[in-house]
């Protein structure tokens, strides 16, 4: 009778198991069968805030502060001649966040503007120089009159990427 229950036990042990691996391979299956384009480090699909709430993350950063920060936008612009930074609106189109990659490790397709990106990294307040402000307007295109405009520092919200999701 013993051995009965054991085989028993045993038998909803070992479906409990493959019942649980069933589980994660149909969640595994659902995250491979979505239609992004991966750069950088791997993200998940799962557990990101909206552009509105980054942007409230980023109202409460000082200059010097730092926070990792996971969420998702459409693209704004990007650089036309590499496809090394893009920018994402935060919450609206007043406000702006320039992404760079991670030590240069990656860049966006030049085609990129306008689509659905979920990003993770590291999100800070930076204030930029002219110099390096009309150097972005140069590499957006602006016109050479937009760009002669550029005559004080700016203040941006800042984000370094470790790793983008571009859906397709």
């Amino acid at each position: 009778m013993k051995k009965i229950g054991i085989v028993l036990l045993l038998s909803f042990a070992i479906a409990a198991c493959n019942s649980a691996k069933n589980d994660t391979n149909k969640e595994n299956k659902i995250e491979e069968n979505t239609t992004y384009s991966s750069f950088g480090d791997s993200l998940s699909t799962l557990d990101y805030l909206s552009s509105n709430d980054a942007l409230l993350n980023y109202k409460a950063l000082k200059l010097g502060d730092t926070i990792n920060l996971k969420f998702n936008a459409n693209i704004k612009d990007v650089c036309t001649k590499k496809g090394c930074w893009m920018t994402l609106p935060a919450g609206n189109d007043d406000e702006t966040i320039m992404v760079r990659f991670k030590d240069y490790g990656f860049f966006m397709p030049l085609d990129a503007a306008g689509k659905e990106v979920i990003v993770a990294g590291k999100a800070f307040v930076n204030e930029v120089s002219v110099a390096d402000l009309k150097h972005y307007a140069e590499d957006a295109g602006k016109s050479p009159e937009e760009i002669a405009d550029i005559t004080e520092p700016a203040m941006e919200f800042a984000f370094e990427a470790n790793g983008v999701l571009l859906k397709k």
